[in-house]
């Protein structure tokens, strides 16, 4: 194994961080970049509806080199931070709201501005998943100056062609009757099994669960709520940073013509839609998650444009 690879997998020592939203304790997690070399960036990675960030984001599984994309990022020059959002992990879960997307960009605003000060970086590459994307577009929306970059995956916008939000829309009564929903390994198993099975294999998705419900037995429903109902909650016309859509091949929670739909309107010419084959949803827990990381890592490092016209 050549020097550089071995860099890349090796752990990374973390640092935890808190930061206040108007009396709410938020969890901040950092994996700073490897010693050496140029710095690349500073990347914050935004979890989705039902697990903390944490175990999406720097999950270890063994025999399953670079699993942590934290971790990979690090070893590549890049400081990056995630962040549990308020009702998750380990934030504060006191507030009987159902802490939805909107309240999850207020965390962000929050977030994003102590990571600022912390590092002194000028402004962040923000990565989201699901919820997560949906969160992170909103922050793009409301603070574009805090935003280098945006990657949204398992994006959707108003939810046309989306057999996940289908059948969800089925239980909507029941997320909008209470603030929070319960999860098990199983319901993390399911995650994996609705729409291709096979797309992730059993030990990460059992590393994956239990690295959840170590921190979580119940998750909020506001995010279900607003995906089921209010879509769509984030205007493309608005987001004006350069912006990626990476989307699994069998991911069932958005319609490839809703997210061109989407795509169409962004302002920025700097602007990319991936299909990622061979991937559903979560994509870093797939057996392709070396591919969604070259395609962020792509991304996230690429020259800006010398010329605009």
């Amino acid at each position: 194994m050549n020097q550089a690879a071995q860099a890349a997998r090796a752990a990374v020592s973390g640092r935890e961080h808190w930061t206040d939203k108007k009396g709410v304790k938020l969890f901040l997690w950092e994996k700073p970049q490897a010693s050496g070399g140029p710095r690349r960036g500073t990347v914050l990675f935004v979890h989705g509806s039902s697990m903390a960030s944490q175990p999406t984001f720097d999950l270890k599984v063994p025999g399953r080199p670079d699993s942590s994309v934290m971790d990979w990022f690090a070893a590549r020059g890049f400081d990056t931070w995630c962040i549990d959002h308020e009702g998750y992990g380990r934030s504060d879960k006191s507030r009987p709201i159902n802490c939805d997307i909107s309240n999850g960009a207020d965390d962000l605003a929050a977030g994003t501005d102590y990571i600022l000060k912390t590092t002194g970086a000028n402004k962040l590459l923000v990565y989201g998943i699901s919820s997560g994307a949906l969160r992170a577009a909103l922050l793009a929306q409301r603070h574009p100056e805090r935003v280098a970059r945006l990657a949204l995956d398992a994006f959707v916008w108003t939810g046309e062609g989306s057999p996940t939000l289908a059948e969800r829309k089925k239980k909507l009564p029941e997320f909008q009757s209470k603030n929070r929903r319960p999860i098990d390994r199983a319901f993390v198993h399911s995650i994996f099994e609705r729409d291709h099975p096979g797309t992730a294999d059993k030990a990460t998705i059992d590393a994956f669960a239990e690295a959840i419900v170590a921190l979580d037995d119940s998750v909020p429903t506001g995010t279900y709520v607003d995906m089921c109902s209010r879509l769509p909650i984030v205007d493309p016309a608005k987001i004006a940073v350069p912006t990626i859509v990476m989307r699994g091949q069998w991911d069932g929670i958005a319609g490839v013509d809703d997210l061109v739909e989407f795509f169409k309107r962004l302002p920025n010419p700097d602007k990319q839609f991936t299909v990622m084959a061979g991937i559903s949803h979560a994509s870093f827990q797939q057996k392709n998650y070396l591919l969604a990381y070259h395609i962020l890592h792509s991304f996230f490092s690429q020259p800006e444009p010398l010329y605009r016209g």
